[in-house]
């Protein structure tokens, strides 16, 4: 069974969303019901040409994994404290772990290193700060991917280099 689109009319949409240039490459020229049925039954019939018949997407998104890791990119940066459930959380961890790997990169560490540090390692807790900081990950999923332990400890270890810095949360150490 198809899965019924939810639509967002003019006066609803983020200023951002210009449907009225995905239509026009269609050759809808104009934005109103029927303009956004026509462009529903064109990509419909689309899909099924390209052979995937009466399938339905498996996931809230359509393509190849490089393509879900690019739509996760841009929705981890538009989400706000307002946008929930399991995709923005995905999202907000698909950002964590690249600024992970980018913070390992500046220190020349690969991901099994982190182990081989000591849970309260200064390095580390810079890492940790800048995740709280800049996503919206616990400090739970913190602790077990830096490998610190317990969730408790890198909150102390995160307050105790708070405290350090003068209150500041810019200065890390």
């Amino acid at each position: 069974m198809a899965q019924k689109l939810r639509v967002q009319y003019p006066g609803q949409r983020p200023g951002w969303l210009r449907v009225d240039r995905l239509l026009g490459e269609w050759g809808i020229p104009t934005d109103t019901p029927a303009g956004r049925r026509e462009f529903a039954g064109r990509v419909e019939a689309r899909r099924r040409a390209d052979g995937a018949g009466g399938c339905e997407p498996a996931a809230w998104y359509w393509g190849s994994e490089e393509f879900r890791q690019e739509l996760l990119a841009q929705v981890s940066e538009q989400a706000g404290p307002q946008h929930t459930g399991e995709d923005i959380r995905e999202c907000g961890q698909a950002k964590a772990e690249g600024m992970l790997r980018e913070e390992l990169a500046r220190l020349g560490w690969a991901d099994q290193d982190l182990r081989g540090h000591r849970k309260g390692d200064g390095r580390k807790v810079r890492i940790a700060a800048r995740l709280r900081r800049e996503t919206t990950m616990t400090l739970a999923w913190i602790a077990k991917r830096l490998q610190m332990g317990a969730p408790g400890h890198v909150a102390g270890l995160l307050d105790r280099n708070n405290q350090e810095a003068g209150g500041s949360e810019n200065k890390l150490f």
